[in-house]
């Protein structure tokens, strides 16, 4: 591949933007991030050049389109609490603009990464691991617009052109996943265990989900981008499903290390929570040969040492 391949990243200041940033220079990209922040979070690695806007704003995205080959799309406004919220703001803040840039990509003959949603498109499993031919049943508003954004892309495709693979991926997690955010139990978890307040789960032992370190994630969607076959739709996760209750069995003894312990408060169940969700990622290995490297209980222990240092 050639050192000239320029490569948007969209919502690329964010926790799995900062580890996809690392792979893309490896890799000899030319990398610019857009962000809706004016100084982004973090600071950018040596090398990126950090544009503030929203992908939005039409005369904005087509001047940085013009300059880009590859575009990889990680912006969206809401979380799925939000979104339960308020599903017609979810709706109108992320499907008008992405169906827009689905035009523009197309336009230029430039390629584009959908990162999706791996818990929510698919709603209550029927059987699991969860393969990309499952029914796709979202039960909340977020999973569904994820959804029909994946829709519009598969249209632009065949209409348009548009060059594109879309990823579908588990619970990232791992260094640099901030708590009390809205998404990202392990590290919410961890960090209220490290300040003493109890854990909060809903319904007995809470859901179970796939927990894919945010490194393994960062690499799967650089396969994808690599070697993906274009309009196809990958899983990148783990293949192991762990209750929240799970989880916290598995971080208690690295919490007692450090003098903290593990305290549990059940609320009740949530109508738009999946109760499973663990996806079989075997077509992204077999496509492009990428496999997890790290294992959830190292996963686990980075995360604590990170939070003590950042959130102690």
């Amino acid at each position: 591949m050639s050192a000239e391949q320029n490569t948007l990243v969209i919502g690329g200041a964010g926790y799995i933007g900062m580890h996809l940033l690392a792979e893309l220079l490896a890799a000899g990209r030319r990398v610019t991030v857009l962000g809706r922040s004016l100084v982004p979070r973090e600071e950018m690695p040596a090398g990126v050049a950090y544009v503030s806007g929203d992908f939005a704003t039409g005369h904005l995205i087509c001047d940085l389109l013009d300059r880009h080959q590859e575009v990889i799309q990680l912006a969206y406004a809401t979380v799925p609490n939000t979104s339960f919220e308020n599903p017609l703001a979810d709706l109108l803040q992320n499907l008008p603009p992405t169906v827009q840039l689905f035009a523009e990509v197309a336009a230029r003959g430039g390629k584009l990464i959908l990162v999706s949603s791996g818990g929510t498109v698919y709603g209550e499993a029927v059987k699991v691991p969860i393969l990309e031919d499952h029914p796709t049943k979202p039960i909340s508003p977020y999973g569904v617009t994820k959804l029909t954004l994946e829709s519009y892309a598969h249209l632009y495709a065949v209409t348009h052109g548009l060059k594109f693979v879309c990823i579908r991926p588990a619970n990232a997690f791992g260094v640099g996943q901030r708590p009390f955010v809205g998404q990202g139990f392990v590290s919410t978890a961890m960090a209220s265990a490290m300040r003493g307040q109890p854990v909060r789960i809903f319904g007995e032992k809470g859901t179970v989900r796939d927990y894919l370190y945010v490194s393994d994630l960062a690499a799967g969607i650089m396969s994808a981008l690599g070697k993906g076959h274009l309009s196809e739709t990958y899983n990148l996760g783990s293949g192991l499903g762990l209750s929240n209750l799970d989880v916290l069995e598995a971080m208690a003894p690295l919490l007692k290390e450090i003098g903290c312990q593990v305290r549990v408060e059940h609320l009740p169940e949530r109508a738009f929570d999946v109760k499973e969700n663990v996806l079989g990622s075997m077509k992204l290995q077999e496509h492009t040969g990428w496999k997890p490297q790290v294992d959830f209980a190292e996963g686990l222990r980075r995360t604590r040492d990170w939070l003590r240092t950042c959130h102690g």
